[in-house]
């Protein structure tokens, strides 16, 4: 591959890295802009951060519950533990830790592979032409056959509730407590926000949810979401459902968030989890050509083209689906398509996602909703993980696995995931669907006994038909 292939990325996100090392593997010269640190969000203040976090969570949840397995903890005078705590100045400081190492282990694939990385903030000119503008105030230009924009996405927040970092908090803001919150409030119950609330909980924390809508995580699987505020209510978690957040007002070491019904809640701390904002503001995209949408978020097509010619965009600043390995595929096809290699477009029925919370909710492929809508005809079963014998070994009581197949072929088209580990779990039913094997040929291949992952095989043999 010649080297005039000149690709230029702004952003080192999931996005942004995974594109330039797919580039430089084929043969590109390749420049990374970057402002805020290797891995982005994704890295330093999002999914790394929030996943070392909740592992501290999951080893209470398992702690918590180990008395049932016939394990018991004793103090220095040899009387039952009555209470287990967390340090969490000890569990930020490795969080933060943990995100830089990763950061840095990135930076070192860059230099590796031979992509050029440049620390500023990039913005372009035209179609083809990157300015730069480093932290001394320096202005360069990058000349570019090609440019990705992964510039990612900012938590969103609202004039009356504005965060202070240290009461009131977005989720990128949370890892500088160092102090267990007396009573947390978490606004909002999709993804973050249910992750956040579940893993304070586990911490041993108060924690009060407050929902718009009316069940916690309304875009996922219904079943999933009732199974996830069962257990998170029967722990001790204060669930508000159809409760619309007006504002939020710190009063010295307190918070009071106000409903728009009139109520109001009181607490020691707030999480803000209200969504998301593309990074695209002053990044020379209508000078280039680039089409957003109202809210900011680039227009992109199913290879990650924008609408100027030799302009790609990935990741969250594209709001096509907000996950970083979704952020890392749009990258990788970006420069397989514009590098001649081959590729396939994007498809979002084959990509598996994950909540991490307790239990841990994953899916793939078409829905229970998409089923009941009529967008498809799909047949369905339900196995519950209280009857899998590993799973009582375990004292997991919570949970199921739910598979979706074409009524005529069998060909599985969809799955969830409800239990500990379900973002390992989903990973053999991700691949049955995307490569469209049927129920039966899933059924047929050997799961070790006594396995969690043996009730995957057990629903689909459920699926057969004579």
């Amino acid at each position: 591959m010649p080297t005039s292939n000149r690709v230029v990325i702004v952003g080192g996100g999931p996005g942004g890295y995974e594109s330039a090392l797919v580039a430089a593997q084929l043969g590109a010269e390749v420049t990374l802009v970057d402002t805020d640190g290797l891995g982005g969000s994704a890295v330093l203040t999002d999914c790394v951060p929030s996943k070392t976090l909740i592992a501290t969570a999951e080893v209470m949840t398992e702690v918590a519950a180990s008395a049932e397995l016939g394990v018991s903890f004793t103090d220095t005078q040899g009387d039952a533990a009555t209470s287990i705590r967390v340090d969490l100045a000890k569990v930020n400081a490795r969080v933060r830790r943990l995100a830089d190492e990763q950061s840095a282990d990135i930076a070192r694939r860059m230099e590796r592979d031979g992509v050029r990385v440049i620390r500023g903030r990039g913005r372009l000119s035209d179609p083809h032409r990157v300015e730069v503008t480093d932290a001394d105030g320096v202005r360069s230009v990058l000349e570019a056959d090609a440019i990705l924009v992964a510039t990612g996405a900012s938590p969103r927040t609202l004039a009356s509730a504005e965060p202070d970092g240290e009461r009131i908090l977005t989720w990128e803001q949370v890892y500088d407590l160092t102090e267990v919150p007396e009573k947390l409030i978490v606004v909002g119950s999709g993804v973050t926000g249910a992750e956040f609330a579940s893993a304070y909980l586990a911490l041993g924390i108060d924690v009060t949810l407050v929902s718009s809508r009316d069940r916690v995580l309304p875009g996922e699987d219904a079943d999933a979401s009732a199974v996830l505020e069962q257990v998170a209510t029967r722990k001790g978690m204060k669930v508000l459902g159809k409760s619309r957040m007006e504002s939020v007002i710190r009063h010295g070491d307190s918070v009071t968030v106000t409903l728009t019904d009139g109520r109001t809640v009181e607490g020691s701390h707030c999480i803000l989890a209200l969504g998301s904002v593309p990074n695209t503001a002053d990044l020379g995209l209508e000078e280039a050509g680039v089409i957003t949408d109202e809210a900011g978020f680039i227009k992109v097509d199913r290879v990650s083209r924008t609408s100027a010619r030799g302009v790609y965009a990935a990741g969250d600043c594209t709001g096509v689906l907000m996950l970083a390995s979704v952020a890392g595929m749009q990258g990788r096809i970006a420069m397989w398509h514009f590098l001649g290699d081959a590729v396939a477009p994007l498809d979002l029925k084959k990509v598996s996602s994950n909540v991490f919370t307790a239990p841990e909710i994953a899916t793939v492929g078409w829905s229970q909703q998409a089923v009941d809508a009529g967008e498809i005809q799909a047949d369905c079963v339900m196995l519950p993980l209280a009857g899998n014998a590993r799973a009582k070994m375990q004292g997991v009581t919570d949970g199921f696995v739910k598979l979706f197949c074409r009524p005529g072929t069998g060909i599985v088209v969809g799955g969830v995931v409800v239990g500990p580990r379900a973002s390992e779990l989903i990973h053999p039913v991700a691949i049955a669907v995307g490569e469209s094997l049927t129920a039966d040929q899933l059924a047929q291949v050997f799961t070790v006994y006594p396995s969690v992952s043996g009730s995957v095989a057990e629903a689909a043999r459920r699926l057969h038909k004579i």
